[in-house]
């Protein structure tokens, strides 16, 4: 029972090879790995080395140096490695390999006990050199244990290989290290990455919206470079479809590229210009990708051109970055502050990645640093980008609150104004009222008391005539009443009115009053202005009918025709001569054409002497829209 209980403690088991057997031996050209070791591991001098190792670099002779650019295929160095596996429970569980870095130009292969395991597909000179390996040592549990690994790989000669310590044990015990290094060295570059060219690509679609804001422009530059530049951190180990010079190229000028891109993205924020650091930084990236292009000679002692890249992106970027900071500092920006100051720390990332590539003065097994420099960028970047859009944000709420506060204001002006308005409007509209009134009372009324007052001082006047003197100035004073009453553009309702005080005073004369009135459209014109103006026209021609014609009834007619309305005053009287009339010193009629004219109406006079009786017409014509032509007169 307790060999059961402690059974699954025993299963999870670990070693951890820190030692291994080395062989080398000049090779031309990549050749394929062997599919088993039938025929025993390459004889030689094999030498004992601690891992993890870094190949020393081989120095060509003068004679090989010579002789390998006639060769159709490069010079190369075929490395084997052999590791003891310790007696393990390798009952308990599967047992896996874990090489958490290793570095080879050729393809690589591993087998156990001399039957293949793991083969890459092909040559990858850039591809998964970052990807740690896990390889399953035994399918099943209780397999045959694997006693030895051989590892099988090849580099170009005058470069150097490495191969880190190896773990070799149960799932449960090292899977966590792989899964934790795949994560760090490749999962989380992917995702951030990604992340960053996501973020870029909504700002490139917010800078063809906004073409004066280059910063958008220029943040989706940066992470699109950003992407290339660390692609291969996370390849498969897969080919990627394209060759191994351009993915080469691509790698090594996006470096410069990312520069150049952070140094403008840089310049946008402090708003400083230096021109003659900018040409000469352009020059410099565009002088790097032209002499790196797979198109271009290989040039003599290639091997010193990549240190030598490395050092002038060393110098060019700290300058900028330094200049940078010195700019922010100057005009207070903490944005180009943070930028330029990542930028420093980034560039001392990339020197450790290149110590860490050329296996110089660091620990092979450590990872690089390089992907991680992008998530800075794209973090500081993005607070970049959503700084500036808050603040935007903050300044329309601002302008907004000001343009409101503006807006009430206004609203208070307006209504206090248009009270002001208002009691301006109405105190013209009761002074032109009152003058109206005065005037009206003036030549009506006034103009009729004067002349009762004129006859009754000269003693020419009887009881008769100055009763007919006073109805007439009450008749003048009603019509001064029923003017100010709303009519609404009703002239059959004013027609109403003027029947109702006409009426009484006609049949106490013994005179019939005839009403032929048909339906008629409303006058817009017809306000107490014109309203006067009407009953003055009709009442000038009731009284001439009642003072001179000796009429025995009256008719009044009401009809639309002519394009306007028509009111006719007939009566059956001796009737009157109308040019005679007008040429006379009385301003009757010449009062009623005035008044008509100030209606933009008209005045005739007709006398028919047909059957049964001759007849005498006055026709007033109005329009039914407002007169065009000025100002109404003053009635």
């Amino acid at each position: 029972m307790q060999a059961q209980q402690a059974q699954p403690a025993e299963a999870a088991v670990a070693h951890r090879i820190v030692q291994a057997q080395l062989f080398t031996r000049s090779t031309l050209g990549f050749t394929p790995p062997p599919y088993a070791l039938g025929d025993g591991l390459p004889s030689g001098e094999w030498t004992t080395v601690d891992l993890p190792y870094s190949a020393p670099t081989r120095m060509l002779s003068s004679a090989t140096l010579a002789q390998e650019p006639s060769q159709a295929l490069p010079l190369t160095t075929e490395v084997w490695y052999r590791l003891a596996v310790p007696a393990l429970v390798s009952e308990a569980s599967p047992l896996y390999l874990y090489v958490p870095r290793w570095k080879s130009d050729g393809q690589i292969a591993i087998y156990g006990d001399g039957r293949l395991l793991y083969k890459s597909d092909a040559r990858f000179l850039w591809n998964a050199v970052n990807l740690p390996l896990w390889i399953p040592l035994q399918g099943t549990a209780g397999a045959p244990a694997v006693r030895e690994i051989q590892i099988r790989g090849q580099r170009l000669s005058g470069t150097r290989a490495a191969m880190s310590t190896a773990w070799v044990g149960t799932s449960e015990a090292i899977g966590w290290r792989y899964q934790l290094r795949y994560w760090l060295q490749s999962d989380f570059p992917a995702m951030s990455s990604a992340a960053f060219l996501a973020a870029g690509i909504f700002a490139f679609g917010v800078w063809l919206r906004r073409r004066r804001e280059t910063i958008y422009l220029m943040f989706f530059v940066a992470s699109a470079v950003a992407c290339v530049r660390t692609l291969h951190y996370f390849v498969s180990r897969q080919r990627v479809p394209i060759s191994d010079e351009w993915f080469s190229w691509l790698t090594v000028s996006s470096l410069f590229w990312l520069v150049l891109i952070s140094y403008f993205f840089l310049r946008s924020l402090h708003g400083l210009r230096h021109r003659w650091l900018t040409i000469t930084a352009c020059a410099v990236t565009a002088l790097a990708s032209a002499i790196t292009l797979p198109v271009v000679p290989a040039l003599p002692k290639a091997a010193l051109i990549s240190p030598l890249l490395y050092a002038v992106l060393l110098v060019m970027g700290t300058t900028l970055f330094i200049v940078a900071c010195r700019d922010a500092w100057h005009v207070r920006s903490r944005e180009a502050g943070l930028l330029g100051g990542w930028g420093l720390l980034s560039l001392l990332a990339g020197g450790y990645d290149w110590l860490l590539q050329s296996h110089l003065l660091v620990n092979v097994e450590g990872m690089y640093l390089g992907a991680y420099s992008n998530i800075g960028v794209f973090f500081i970047a993005s607070y970049v980008i959503l700084h500036r859009y808050l603040a935007a944000i903050e300044g329309m709420e601002r302008v907004n609150v000001h343009l409101e506060h503006r807006l009430r204001e206004r609203e208070v002006e307006l209504v206090q104004s248009h009270a002001r308005l208002r009691e301006v409007e109405h105190r013209e509209t009761l002074a032109q009222e009152r003058q109206r009134l005065m005037q009206d009372m003036h030549d009506g009324l006034g103009s009729s008391l004067t002349s009762a007052l004129h006859l009754v001082r000269h003693g020419k006047a009887g009881s008769e005539e100055l009763a007919q003197v006073l109805a007439e100035c009450m008749d003048d004073l009603k019509l001064a009443i029923d003017s100010m009453e709303p009519v609404d553009a009703d002239l059959l309702l004013l027609l109403a009115t003027l029947r109702f005080r006409l009426a009484p005073r006609l049949e106490g004369l013994g005179m019939q009053l005839r009403w032929e009135v048909s339906e008629v459209p409303p006058l817009p014109w017809l306000d107490a202005a014109a309203a006067l103006h009407l009953l003055r026209i009709l009442q000038e021609c009731f009284a001439n009918v009642v003072k001179h014609a000796q009429a025995s009834f009256i008719q009044l007619e009401c009809e639309e025709c002519n394009g306007g309305i028509e009111v006719r005053v007939i009566d059956d009287g001796r009737g009157f001569d109308v040019h005679a009339a007008l040429q006379a010193r009385g301003r009757g009629l010449k009062n009623q054409l005035r008044r008509a004219e100030a209606l933009g109406g008209r005045m005739s006079w007709s006398r028919s002497t047909g059957e049964p009786s001759a007849v005498t017409r006055c026709v007033l014509w109005l329009p039914l829209q407002a007169p065009q032509s000025g100002e109404r007169s003053a009635p």
